[in-house]
């Protein structure tokens, strides 16, 4: 399969966007599900049901992805890659060109790319350790839609300290139990066998510290995983500035139990990606090109 040779050949349309006034679409939440009553069901609701149609979805919330990534500051370099698993492939996934500024990546910049490190849409440059990383987490955890890791100041800070994050906050609980270290730093990664040592690690968890490296988390979905890194990279900042003002007082075990239960699902992730993906679609709507 050569990258000259697209696996499908059908257009993409552009989504409808309800618009209030002249200018701005209404805030995303409004189109979530509701109840007869209707009250906001508090679940992520299901991709459209066309193939081309949830391609298309991915992908913009992927370029959306990248561009948040930008403006909090999580574009270190070259590091740094996203993946959304292509609902027509399953052994595919879509990812960043290497090279390109986070905040200006576009759908039509994204690259598909096989499990065997093919580039077969798109004609970027692939970033090998974003192969090595992300082909063995999708093989892993087939429940996995999206993976995002980057290098953000304060998950670099904390990962250097080799220790799981503490119970400190509310937001932070949403980790509690659910998330790994995974030690064994070696260099930059550019073998599939440290990717299934990642992979391994992480297990069935939401997010793992990577050691003298950074955060790395996953989701049924985009949102939830782009969401789980912005509150991940949160956490450690928090518990930082927090271990640094003087002695911290953690939750209780049951109490941090019960509020990851609260904090941390699927559906809260989609829920708190909503504002985010207002706010550049509505400044940045170059991104759909």
């Amino acid at each position: 399969m050569s990258s000259s040779a697209p696996l499908y050949s059908a257009p993409l349309a552009r989504p409808h966007l309800r618009a209030v006034g002249k200018q701005h679409p209404r805030p995303s939440i409004y189109s979530a599900p509701r109840d007869e009553k209707g009250n906001i069901i508090f679940a992520q609701p299901p991709e459209p049901e066309g193939i081309e149609e949830r391609r298309r979805h991915r992908k913009e919330r992927l370029a959306v992805s990248f561009r948040l990534f930008a403006r909090y500051g999580f574009d270190m370099g070259g590091a740094g890659h996203i993946t959304a698993r292509d609902p027509e492939f399953p052994d595919h996934f879509w990812v960043n060109p290497a090279g390109v500024y986070f905040g200006h990546v576009r759908v039509s910049d994204l690259l598909l790319v096989s499990h065997e490190g093919k580039v077969v849409e798109g004609d970027g440059l692939l970033n090998r350790a974003a192969f090595a990383i992300h082909s063995e987490l999708h093989k892993a955890r087939p429940d996995v839609i999206a993976a995002a890791h980057s290098h953000g100041l304060y998950g670099k800070a904390f990962a250097a300290q080799g220790r799981l994050l503490d119970p400190l906050t509310q937001d932070s609980c949403a980790f509690y139990e659910d998330h790994s270290i995974f030690q064994d730093f070696s260099g930059v990664v550019l073998d599939s066998s440290e990717g299934e040592r990642i992979a391994e690690t992480l297990g069935q968890r939401k997010g793992v510290i990577l050691q003298n490296h950074g955060l790395l988390t996953v989701g049924a979905s985009v949102e939830s995983a782009v969401w789980r890194y912005i509150a991940f990279e949160n956490a450690a900042q928090a518990q930082l500035l927090s271990e640094a003002a003087g002695p911290t007082k953690p939750i209780p075990h049951e109490v941090a139990l019960h509020t990851s239960r609260q904090m941390g699902s699927e559906a809260g992730g989609w829920f708190s990606f909503q504002p985010l993906w207002d706010v550049i679609t509505r400044e940045e709507p170059d991104l759909f090109d």
